[in-house]
């Protein structure tokens, strides 16, 4: 066994996780988060006692998932997707969690509509709010709080051109004055951002 197995055995996948994945087939859904993704989520999710958190881009629900797991009790987590059929499964699964609240709607427009410094971490999953929106994304997040990307290192989903958006995107957050930020090359890759207080 090499050293990154050894590393992920400790992973400890989210109950629904399998289901979620199984939708994510049907519906031929690509861009799901990995689990040393999830994992992080969960351990970032679990320093915000009576957090409220943000993901954009439901997808299916696996990130959400992920997030709910580290979650206690008095938190809370919106989810924001624009597409039903994939937003309908995260529903359906984890749609029981009193915590979780699903919204069909652009992440954008959501967020310009939100209160400065509103959410404890922010999950921009989706072109929206990552790449489109940034700085209202950023905006929405509390001191203290932090933001999350993904999916920066090549993947065979990208679209013709994708590559060439992520340094810029890694450089504005770099230079962003409210920010520190880490740069990660683990999982599909990530950068990891702490508002300053």
């Amino acid at each position: 066994m090499d050293d990154l197995s050894r590393m992920q055995e400790p992973i400890q996948e989210p109950p629904q996780l399998t289901t979620l994945l199984e939708q994510a087939v049907a519906l031929n859904f690509t861009m799901a988060s990995e689990p040393r993704t999830g994992a992080l989520l969960r351990v970032l999710a679990a320093s915000k006692p009576a957090g409220r958190l943000l993901e954009l881009g439901t997808g299916v629900g696996v990130g959400a998932a992920w997030l709910l797991s580290g979650m206690d009790a008095a938190s809370t987590l919106v989810s924001v997707d624009t597409n039903f059929s994939f937003q309908s499964a995260a529903q359906r699964i984890l749609g029981g969690d009193t915590r979780l609240s699903l919204v069909l709607e652009d992440a954008v427009d959501f967020l310009v509509r939100q209160p400065p410094a509103s959410f404890d971490l922010v999950f921009a999953d989706a072109l929206r709010g990552k790449f489109e929106g940034l700085d209202e994304a950023l905006a929405v997040v509390k001191p203290g709080g932090f933001y999350v990307i993904d999916d920066l290192l090549p993947q065979p989903n990208w679209p013709e051109g994708h590559g060439e958006k992520i340094p810029p995107l890694i450089e504005r957050l770099a230079a962003h004055e409210d920010f520190q930020i880490v740069p990660m090359t683990w999982a599909s890759g990530i950068v990891l951002a702490v508002k300053k207080a």
